[in-house]
């Protein structure tokens, strides 16, 4: 006679206890590699050599790397259509937040002043704010927002940056890769990917809560830019410059991410 196949042996349930065990185990487990991935990422990264130095300066390399593939591919998503969410008047703050002073520390004439318009071929247009306050008035209330983590919904009203550049006759200018504003003592200033700048909401603006610009915000003209951080917001425009390389940026000398966009 063939021998009865022996009985397997059923396991027995894991008690409650047994479970939680089981269960504290795998979780510390998981955190301790993926705790021992971030030191080690941190570590790479901390140990990696600076970016060379270009238009860009301050960041690891590999971090600059991802910054600049990270621009490319919300880039390729821009679209006019993708505005920023507006807010009623009285959700606008009375007291806007002063939050930083570069380039305005050089007092000038604000009865003298004009904006300077600097084309490729190296014509410079000198154009007067009573000029610009001719153009039709575009009016803004969002919330703008600081790469230090704060925000705030505040109200701006002003020129339609491509309104202005149609109204001046630079649309050939337009054409270009990059825009780049300075302040009048050139201690401050950004570049703008063009398709940022003239996004409809981007404004030369020359109020806040319907007064004239005040020192600190940036009379007599200054750049509301709401799909960038506050960074790219530059108070206090001197001159504007067009090309197809990145103009100077004074944050992404710092390290910053130069698209800065939202």
């Amino acid at each position: 006679m063939k021998n009865s196949p022996k009985p397997k042996k059923v396991k027995k349930p894991l008690t409650i206890e047994q479970k939680i065990n089981r269960r504290t185990f795998i979780s510390f487990g998981t955190f301790a590699v993926l705790s021992g991935a971030a030191y080690g990422g941190w570590s790479w990264l901390k140990n990696s050599p600076k970016e060379i130095r270009t238009v860009t300066a301050g960041a690891k390399a590999p971090l600059r790397r991802a910054l600049n593939k990270t621009e490319l591919f919300f880039r390729n998503f821009f679209s006019n259509n993708n505005l920023v969410k507006t807010y009623p008047k009285e959700r606008a703050v009375k007291v806007v937040r002063y939050n930083s002073g570069i380039g305005l520390q050089t007092a000038h004439d604000i009865e003298s002043w004009k904006l300077q318009v600097k084309k490729q071929s190296g014509e410079v247009m000198n154009i007067t704010l009573d000029e610009i306050k001719a153009l039709p008035k575009t009016e803004i209330i969002f919330d703008f927002k600081c790469v230090e983590g704060w925000d705030e919904i505040s109200h701006w009203g002003g020129v339609k940056f491509s309104d202005f550049i149609h109204h001046f006759k630079l649309d050939d200018q337009a054409k270009l890769d990059y825009v780049g504003l300075v302040t009048p003592d050139k201690k401050y200033y950004v570049g703008l990917d063009m398709p940022s700048a003239m996004h409809p909401q981007t404004l030369l603006a020359y109020e806040m809560n319907d007064m004239p610009l005040t020192p600190k915000h940036g009379e007599p003209l200054r750049l509301i830019i709401p799909v960038k951080y506050g960074i790219k917001n530059l108070k206090c425009i001197g001159s504007i410059t067009f090309s197809n390389q990145r103009p100077p940026d004074y944050w992404a000398e710092k390290g910053y991410d130069y698209y800065s966009g939202l």
